[in-house]
């Protein structure tokens, strides 16, 4: 008995191992299911919900510029944050931020609100990042990291399966505002648990270590080179996904006329289809190198625009979508590779500045999507398909490795 239970322990060790399970990254893959699980129901309906509130298409794309802004100026804080108080402190923080956005969420009577709401519920997505990685390449050997990356993805992507219909559902049955307002009750409900988890199960011990201070600049000047390069690509494959991001519903509700919960399904079209690609090739990119398989997720950015507006009926959106799931086939990998060429010093700031270039960068895509959905709603789509071709050829083109 005693034979086969250190067995049986010790294939769990192997088992937990070979996925980069450690304990402080289970919490913090939970704590992301957990808060994913409630942002998902409501997340991919604001930009209707915003129309519902009397937004036009330039608010929906200066609420798509809002969220780019704060995703570039809460980067670099939240790197500092984490390397300052702890990845654990800080995720806490962050959470606890977030549910003052999803409370205003809840009250707002008009689209103004949803706005204000927005800086803080993205507390979490945003300055969690740098924290998040540093955990990852604290925890894990270099040769673990894809894969670390790749089950928080996976993980992440589970509650997107399986949110929006949901969604869809709760908006179908008890109408738009009384749908997403359940949706808000959720997320400060997930938030509140994803807390005591964090609190209570986290092991992370604070290393003693002098926070040396630099400028922005000097930051810059310590990045590495093909982190740089890596980063030029990342902003061009972003700036296409950005240009689109808040007219992918109303194309698919307004002008294909798709029903909510229709589209939800299609959300998890795509989610399926990013979880099936990601363990192999987290693993395949531990092994061979991560380059070919953050090109794979480039070119996919850049295919995907194509892809949906080529769609005229319904039936043909699952093709689209699946296209949409292959963007993340890289992303565990291109994770990996920040994390690597990130160095240990300055890991958490260095991310951050990572973020925050490209996040500052993409930020007029939403808003020149608005302008360009005004010609036509077909026309964001085909310019983001360009923008998205050039950074495939521009990151192919150099000498990453």
């Amino acid at each position: 008995m005693v034979s086969t239970s250190l067995k049986e322990d010790s294939l769990l060790t192997r088992i937990l191992d070979w996925f980069g399970l450690k304990r402080d990254i289970i919490v913090m893959v939970v704590t992301v299911l957990i808060l994913t699980m409630g942002n998902q129901i409501w997340i991919r309906y604001i930009p209707k919900y915003l129309e519902y509130l009397g937004a036009g298409a330039l608010i929906i794309g200066l609420y798509g510029f809002i969220e780019r802004l704060v995703g570039a100026i809460y980067q670099y804080p939240g790197g500092a944050i984490a390397d300052k108080i702890g990845s654990k402190n800080a995720l806490i923080l962050f959470s606890l931020i977030s549910i003052i956005g999803y409370a205003i969420y809840y009250f707002s009577p008009s689209w103004e609100f949803i706005i204000l709401g927005t800086f803080f519920v993205l507390v979490w997505e945003s300055m969690s990042s740098p924290a998040i990685f540093s955990l990852i390449g604290e925890v894990l050997s270099k040769s673990k990291r894809a894969m670390g990356f790749s089950v928080q993805s996976i993980l992440k992507r589970i509650p997107i399966v399986l949110a929006p219909p949901i969604g869809g559902y709760l908006i179908q049955s008890l109408g738009l505002r009384e749908g997403m307002k359940i949706g808000f009750i959720i997320s400060i409900l997930m938030a509140i648990l994803a807390i005591i988890v964090q609190k209570k199960f986290y092991t992370e011990k604070r290393k003693e270590k002098t926070v040396e201070k630099l400028r922005l600049a000097e930051l810059w000047s310590v990045m590495d080179r093909n982190l740089k390069h890596l980063l030029i690509a990342d902003i061009l494959a972003r700036t296409a996904s950005y240009m689109i991001k808040v007219y992918v519903v109303l194309y698919v509700l307004n002008i294909i006329g798709a029903p909510p919960i229709y589209y939800g399904f299609m959300i998890s079209v795509q989610m399926t289809t990013s979880i099936l690609g990601y363990l192999p090739a987290a693993k395949l990119a531990d092994i061979y190198g991560r380059k070919p398989f953050v090109t794979a997720t480039f070119l996919f950015f850049a295919l995907f625009p194509l892809a949906l507006v080529s769609v005229k009926d319904a039936w043909l959106l699952p093709l689209a979508f699946i296209v949409a799931g292959l963007r993340e086939i890289g992303e565990p990998a291109r994770k990996a590779l920040i994390v690597d060429l990130a160095g240990d010093k300055f890991r958490g700031r260095i991310i951050g500045l990572y973020y925050l270039i490209r996040e500052s960068t993409t930020m007029p895509a939403p808003l020149i999507g608005g302008f360009l959905w005004l010609i036509s709603p077909e026309t964001p789509f085909y310019v983001a398909f360009i923008i998205g071709t050039l950074g495939v050829f521009i990151f192919t083109a150099t000498r990453l490795k």
